[in-house]
Parts: structure tokens; C-alpha cells; sequence
């Protein structure tokens, strides 16, 4: 059967021709039998789509993660006590291959750390030791790039030493310092940087500050899409991957409680992304690194790379949405609810 090229623009008109929330089935396909970026063969082309502006269900035990699991599955490693206090937080990362579902019956063969996009959510004190042992699961080279304060030799990137690319098969220790203390986040930055950003290898970075923060109900979104033709433009939007996830099965919040939402931005191929909240405002914190609010508001924008924690509290029930203040964005896939009870 013959394979149908999918743009973004074909699919954002019938998305919105249908009220925004339609479903795109019958002929479509994934296109290609590989990718132009240096990546495998594309394992989805052949399978049907129900395209972007979809709703139902992914399989989320196939694809081995859970997007409403990712909101809080903050990953501490394992830990013990240097002479002198100090604690050592250590983690064990590996490279995969592996096709996932993004939206109900589109698969994308993504690049991952340890099985899942985003990657787990470290999370570390400031002045904790971390050793990250990285291994190359894959067959392109990789390495694992941290934001944040450290010495050269444990930056990830081309030209610094070993770690600046592990070969496949290959592994690498990266140690440092966790700080400064606020969100940041961890990618490849092997070239070309797009294309190893885009399949998937990128996380969240929480480094709370030494007293910690207030009590707060916390949750991690990281924003993200993906090109599942390769013509470097993306044709699914989401937070934690899947497209519309929080809209079929909204966050639950209580009322009254304060909600802290870690807010990432790793979206490729678009200059510019957004977090809007309905019916409500939040105190912004960009980067995190520092106590006091930026700024009372509903919307923020991000380029790729830039990060916020956004603390807000809501004083009625109900329901509430949030997605990109990008309509095009929003129609494919990153829009989602807040269930307040």
C-alpha cells in the first residue's frame, strides 16, 4: 500500500476544519523509509494514523512509560554518604532505539535514555556529588549534555574530552557538582544537534536549593514534538510526549492546595514556545534560580532550552485548561486540563 506524506499545515486545516479535536483516519501513514537526520529506518511508516488533533488511547505499556507517571517520577538515584557528609547521588543511563506512540496510532523511532522521552527527571540537592555512568546503547554516537554549573570535562559536548562522544557501544562517567540550585535540564549535543534533540534524548534537571522549597503539590512538563515525516517540521506538539494526554485524562488538583509546575522547553525545529493557564494566574520563576517570583501572570513564552517553575493556587473547583499560546501548537496535541476537586 502506497505511503502518504503528512504535513503540518494539511493537518492543522483538518484538524481545525473539524472543530480542532478531530480524528484524521483512513490512508494516512507515516511516511519514509528513513530518516534524512542520520537516524534508523522509520519503524512506523506502514502503520495507520489518526493524526494530529486526536484523541484516544495510546498504549502506554508498550511504549514503557506513562505520561501522568512522568509528572512526579523524580528520580533521586542512588545515594550514600562521603566522608565528611557530603551525599553522592549516582545513576546508571543508557542509550536506546525504540519506536514510540505519540498520538492513538502514530509511531515515531525515537532515540531514548533508559527507554522513555522525555528521559527520567534527576533531581539532586545543591552541593551533591553526581556520577551519571552513560552507555551508548545505540548505533550513532551520543553523549549526555548537562545545564548548569561544572568543569569542562563533564560537559557532554564535542571537544571536551571522552564524554563529548561515547561511541556506540561505548560508556562514560560524567561527575559534578549539582548547582546551581533551580530547573534546568540534560540532552545530547552530538551533531547535528536537531536532528539527536528531535528523536528524543533530552530530561529535566531539578536541583533544589539546600533548605528545599515550600510545600507544594509538584509536577514536571516538558515540552516537546516530534517530525514524524523528517521534513524538519514537526507534525505532533505535546507535553511528556503524548499529544493531548491531560486532555483524556486531566491532573488532578486539589483546591487550595499550592501546585509547582517545572515547566521545560525542548521543542525542535520551532523558534518559540508557551504556557498559557485559563482562569487563573502564577507566580514565574524563570530558571528557578532564584526565591522571588519574576512576575503574577498567565502566560510565558520559551525558547528551546529556557525553563521556569510556575506556583499557583487554585481557590475554586473545576476545570481548567492550559496548552501553548501557539493556536497551531495547541490543535496538534498540546493542550491539556487540570480537574481541581
Amino acid at each position: 500500500m502506497g505511503q502518504t506524506a503528512i504535513t503540518r499545515r494539511a493537518l492543522f486545516g483538518a484538524a481545525a476544519g473539524a472543530g480542532g479535536l478531530a480524528v484524521l483516519a483512513g490512508g494516512a501513514r507515516l511516511a519514509g523509509a528513513g530518516s534524512p537526520h542520520g537516524g534508523p529506518p522509520d519503524h512506523g511508516a506502514g502503520h495507520d494514523v489518526a493524526h494530529a488533533g486526536t484523541r484516544g488511547a495510546v498504549d502506554h505499556r508498550r511504549n514503557g512509560f506513562d505520561p501522568h507517571e512522568i509528572l512526579t517520577d523524580w528520580d533521586r538515584g542512588r545515594t550514600r554518604r562521603l566522608p565528611g557528609g557530603r551525599v553522592l547521588r549516582e545513576w546508571e543511563v543508557v542509550a536506546e532505539e525504540k519506536e514510540i506512540e505519540v498520538a492513538p496510532g502514530v509511531y515515531y523511532p525515537a532515540w531514548t535514555y533508559n527507554g522513555r522521552v522525555p528521559g527520567p527527571t534527576f533531581r539532586a540537592t545543591q552541593g551533591d556529588l553526581l556520577r551519571i555512568r552513560f552507555r551508548n546503547g545505540t548505533a550513532h554516537p551520543h553523549t549526555m549534555h548537562f545545564h548548569g554549573l561544572h568543569r569542562s570535562v563533564a560537559d557532554g559536548s564535542v571537544g571536551t574530552g571522552p564524554g563529548g562522544g561515547v561511541a556506540p557501544g561505548g560508556e562514560h562517567v560524567y561527575e559534578f557538582t549539582a548547582a546551581p540550585f533551580g530547573l534546568h535540564l540534560y540532552h545530547c549535543h552530538t551533531f547535528p544537534l536537531a536532528a539527536h534533540i528531535a528523536k528524543g534524548l533530552y530530561g529535566a534537571f531539578v536541583i533544589d536549593p539546600p533548605g528545599g522549597r515550600p510545600d507544594a503539590h509538584e509536577i514536571v512538563l516538558v515540552q516537546n514534538g516530534f517530525d514524524t515525516n523528517f521534513d524538519k517540521s514537526n507534525e505532533v506538539y505535546a507535553v511528556n510526549t503524548v499529544a493531548f494526554a491531560y486532555m483524556d485524562r486531566p491532573i488532578p488538583v486539589r483546591r487550595g492546595e499550592p501546585l509547582r509546575v517545572y515547566l521545560v522547553n525542548v521543542l525542535e525545529y520551532d523558534l518559540l514556545n508557551s504556557f498559557h493557564l485559563h482562569g487563573n494566574f502564577f507566580h514565574h520563576y524563570p530558571t528557578g534560580t532564584s526565591l522571588e517570583p519574576s512576575e503574577l501572570t498567565d502566560t510565558v513564552a520559551q525558547v528551546q532550552g529556557q525553563r521556569g517553575i510556575l506556583e499557583m493556587t487554585f481557590p475554586d473547583t473545576g476545570t481548567y485548561m492550559f496548552h501553548a499560546h501557539q493556536s497551531e501548537f495547541a490543535e496538534l496535541g498540546w493542550t491539556g486540563l487540570f480537574q481541581v476537586s
